[in-house]
């Protein structure tokens, strides 16, 4: 029989990936990835997870994710306990006289019971608020800040835009996936998986979905999802102006500065942040608003400057940051395990005559 973990390190090592890459282009820990190939299910949190990341895994190697899929579960099926009700026992004769009547007094009390608990529950306060509350369809903004909120059928996200806002409507909450209605046709997201959203079909992604819930068959129970912009408003960066670059010679002398890259001109950049584990992040571009969140294990953070990016991070072995400028991408480094990061990411023109993105660590 066929094996999902042979089957998929059989394709990654075929294409000559490894796990670095992998989780970094996926946002799947390692970890994970490992134990999938292993087919080491204990190491999930859920069967939930598992089956999200061997779908998202499997797509990413090219491999057809639901024989994955079928696979797991035939293993599941295969390596569960035959019940006891299958092995064969010589029953004594008193032991169906004393199983009919057990049937009979239980399906007496469930009906019972069942009567009782459904009276009290049709007269909850409780429930008739919560019923009140999600056929009151709620708006919500998206702005600055990343909106973690329990979404239900026909709720609406507002998206500002250069084009004025655009109105985006929950269509699906229900069978393990996360369906959000945009002027291009309705989108999904599946359970536990990431998704960056072009929302008016210009190849340019505005926004990232995560589903961290949502009912294999209960629509009304909603879904968790985690949104955040790709940057820090729903308009378009503005260019870099030459002017608004501090010269080399107005910043302390002994300061300590790392150059990231140069180049002739500056222009905005945008900081790509990939969480391994929780950890407590705040950025501010520009001199804007600051942007504080915890953030989980697979999110990731995209925000574009046009100047300058004020960022800290209460462990920043726990962040893998990268800059992406003019079609490059440039890695920032990986910090001590436990070391808080609090630095300022900048264009300098320096004594050369050259633009410069440099970090300059704060005190």
């Amino acid at each position: 029989m066929e094996s999902y973990g042979a089957l998929l390190k059989e394709a990654r090592l075929a294409r000559g990936l490894d796990f670095e890459t992998i989780s970094r282009e996926t946002t799947i820990a390692r970890r994970y990835l490992e134990a999938l190939e292993e087919e080491a299910t204990d190491m999930f949190p859920g069967e939930a997870y598992l089956v999200g990341f061997l779908r998202n895994y499997a797509e990413y190697l090219g491999l057809d994710k639901e024989k994955l899929n079928n696979l797991y579960r035939a293993k599941t099926l295969q390596e569960s306990p035959i019940p006891e009700g299958l092995i064969a026992k010589q029953r004594p004769r008193w032991i169906i006289p004393t199983v009919v009547i057990g049937i009979i007094v239980f399906v007496g009390a469930t009906v019972f019971l069942s009567i009782f608990f459904y009276r009290r529950y049709m007269n909850d306060p409780e429930r008739e608020l919560a019923l009140r509350n999600q056929a009151e369809n709620a708006k919500y903004e998206l702005g600055d800040h990343p909106l973690a909120q329990r979404l239900y059928k026909g709720d609406q996200l507002v998206l500002g835009t250069a084009g004025g806002n655009v109105i985006l409507t929950v269509a699906k909450t229900s069978e393990g996936t996360f369906g959000i209605e945009t002027p291009i046709g309705i989108q999904y997201v599946d359970l536990s998986e990431e998704l960056e959203i072009d929302v008016d079909g210009d190849a340019v992604p505005e926004m990232i979905v995560y589903v961290s819930d949502v009912s294999a068959n209960e629509t009304e129970r909603g879904a968790e999802v985690r949104i955040m912009l790709k940057n820090d408003s729903g308009s378009a960066v503005a260019a870099t102006k030459e002017s608004d670059i501090l010269n080399a010679e107005s910043l302390p002398q002994n300061q300590n500065r790392t150059v990231v890259f140069e180049d002739n001109r500056p222009y905005p950049f945008t900081l790509n942040v990939t969480f391994r584990a929780g950890c407590v992040f705040r950025f501010r571009p520009d001199r804007k608003d600051t942007t504080e969140d915890y953030f989980a294990s697979g999110d990731v953070v995209n925000v574009t400057a046009s100047n300058m990016m004020r960022v800290w991070a209460s462990n920043g072995n726990l962040a893998k940051m990268q800059i992406i400028a003019d079609g490059k991408t440039y890695d920032l480094g990986v910090s001590k395990a436990g070391e808080v990061i609090a630095q300022d990411i900048r264009w300098i023109k320096d004594t050369d005559g050259k633009y410069k993105v440099v970090i300059i660590p704060l005190d």
